[in-house]
């Protein structure tokens, strides 16, 4: 069961440190903050994930790379200070600077990030000595962190198990100010440019199908087959039924799953075989690609997209919200039969319409 909260209230991507004069260069450090609406949030807790178990994975796409290491580490705290986003955008001119800043927690001149003396379990930036005009870059938990590593051949792609910092928001531990995101302290502050790496995400104001999302995954399948057949040969055949083609952005739609025997054993009945509906196996799931790219928006997982099964057949809930309008989609259904693991690519496909 997924769901991607693309939501986001806030969120500042070009936030940069004073320069940092090296023999004439001038490396920075850059980090980038975002914030998630705190009232979709606390409905997905209500209203579906209830007392089951959940997961939430922090997801920003790549725009662009360089200079990567073979141990470049990215980590996300939760912010212990407020901000404010601003209403500036990439290319400005004149540029406004009405907005968070490496210095300021909202417009210039307004309130500064705390640079010293901080609160039990937070920190911050500390003074540079080379420049300490640049002190600042936002004041965050210590032990509210996660962290994503990559080297020269793995994605850069973000995508963060961020659970520990979801929770102590949902229990009001703390408030929720949103994340930073950041390089370790021995990564960012490197005097060399030709050792700085540079990551560059798209933010919420992409013309892609790449806003940073805030995934919320949980555990709600459910498995009793009562008098049907559970599928144990090949070939089979599978069908997604339920599926009109279109779908609004707030649907729910709950997708029923046909399956039987390409070459069903020879019976005398009084019906047709063919009408008869079989159980797929309890190791059985789903997966959603974006057909234009044929990237998985959300990959198979043996906990999360899990099929269900009633005494009708299979199936499986899935929210719209989550996904971009305005886009096609395609659903596979993964199943182990005789041994062997299928995945079933039938051209299941559907559309979310703005509405």
């Amino acid at each position: 069961m997924n769901t991607g909260l693309d939501e986001i209230l806030e969120t500042s991507t070009n936030f940069k440190s004073g320069p940092l004069e090296n023999n004439g260069v001038y490396p920075q450090s850059s980090r980038f903050l975002i914030k998630f609406d705190e009232s979709e949030i606390s409905n997905i807790f209500s209203t579906l994930i209830g007392t089951s178990s959940w997961d939430a994975n922090l997801k920003c796409f790549i725009a662009e790379s360089t200079g990567l290491s073979n141990n470049t580490t990215l980590a996300i705290n939760a912010l212990y200070e407020n901000w404010g986003m601003g209403t500036g955008r990439y290319l400005d001119s004149p540029e406004a600077t009405n907005g968070v800043s490496w210095i300021w927690s909202d417009y210039s001149g307004s309130t500064s990030w705390t640079t010293s003396g901080f609160v039990f379990g937070t920190t911050g930036s500390y003074n540079l000595t080379t420049n300490p005009s640049s002190s600042g870059g936002g004041v965050w938990y210590i032990d509210a962190q996660s962290s994503q590593s990559f080297n020269y051949y793995s994605s850069t792609d973000l995508d963060v198990n961020v659970t520990s910092i979801v929770t102590n928001w949902s229990s009001s531990t703390f408030n929720n100010y949103g994340f930073i995101v950041r390089q370790t302290e021995s990564q960012e502050f490197v005097n060399n440019p030709n050792q700085q790496v540079t990551l560059k995400y798209f933010s919420r104001d992409t013309h892609t199908i790449y806003p940073p999302q805030l995934e919320f995954k949980w555990e709600d399948s459910v498995y009793n087959t009562g008098s049907l057949t559970v599928l144990s040969t090949n070939p089979s055949y599978v069908n997604i039924q339920e599926n009109p083609g279109i779908f609004y952005s707030g649907s729910v739609n709950i997708f029923r799953v046909n399956s039987r025997p390409v070459y069903p054993p020879r019976v005398f009945q009084t019906s047709s075989y063919y009408s008869t509906n079989y159980a797929l196996p309890e190791e059985s799931y789903w997966a959603l690609k974006d057909l234009d790219t044929d990237e998985y928006v959300i990959d198979f997982d043996t906990t999360y997209t899990k099929l269900s099964c009633d005494d009708s057949g299979s199936f499986f809930t899935m929210y719209m919200n989550g996904l971009e309008p305005e886009r096609y989609y395609k659903l596979l259904i993964k199943s182990t039969i005789e041994g062997s693991t299928i995945i079933f690519d039938n051209n299941y496909n559907f559309k979310v319409v703005n509405g």
